[in-house]
């Protein structure tokens, strides 16, 4: 298992959807996969939304398709939801939540919009730029600034409630870098030939 994939989400689920993401998230794991949100809401009758990635940040159709083939017997055995429901499985999007440590290190840079779930520096609701990464919070750097505030304020991790991308043109265009280095990667290592031990 990498370090990454035994990263704890900073944000999480409550009531049912935390019991339906504790059930799947060790499911998850097992074939190479990390958790990013789930969410039961009454959108066509009743639907569970499953949002998910690779440890690399891709998630394709096909590993849709995946997802929902693992997670579906676990949760028709474990049944927490006493209703008929819809599954649906999707990617992070560009415009992603941000829900790992790492998701701030990684975005560094871009915009984001976050709620906290106390008072940090006079206001609950931010937007700005992530500035800078450490262990304990975030940096960001405001895109507006009310009279009497500092440009730049701290977040710590701990009181995040909330957290997504806004979508920008440089961030679709840095979200498809990555998820084409991302790709040629996985290419390089099938096509790695395998050197036998002796």
């Amino acid at each position: 298992m990498t370090e990454n994939a035994a990263e704890p989400r900073l944000i999480v689920e409550t009531g049912l959807d935390a019991r339906i993401a504790d059930i799947i998230e060790p499911v998850l794991a097992d074939i190479g996969f990390q958790l990013v949100r789930v969410r039961l809401n009454s959108q066509n009758g009743l639907t569970l939304q499953i949002m998910a990635e690779r440890l690399d940040g891709t998630m394709t159709v096909e590993d849709c398709e995946e997802v929902s083939m693992a997670v579906s017997p676990v949760l028709d055995v474990e049944d927490p939801i006493d209703k008929q429901y819809h599954l649906e499985v999707s990617s992070p999007g560009i415009d992603r939540p941000m829900v790992r440590k790492s998701d701030f290190a990684r975005w560094q840079g871009h915009l984001v919009k976050c709620e906290t779930s106390i008072v940090v520096d006079g206001r609950k609701r931010f937007r700005g730029k992530i500035a800078e990464c450490g262990d304990e919070g975030f940096v960001l750097e405001r895109d507006q600034i009310a009279y009497g505030e500092e440009p730049r304020v701290t977040i710590p991790f701990s009181a995040l409630s909330e957290a997504k991308l806004i979508l920008t043109d440089e961030l679709i265009r840095d979200a498809l870098r990555a998820d084409k280095l991302a790709k040629q990667q996985a290419a390089n290592q099938n096509d790695e030939p395998v050197e036998d031990e002796q």
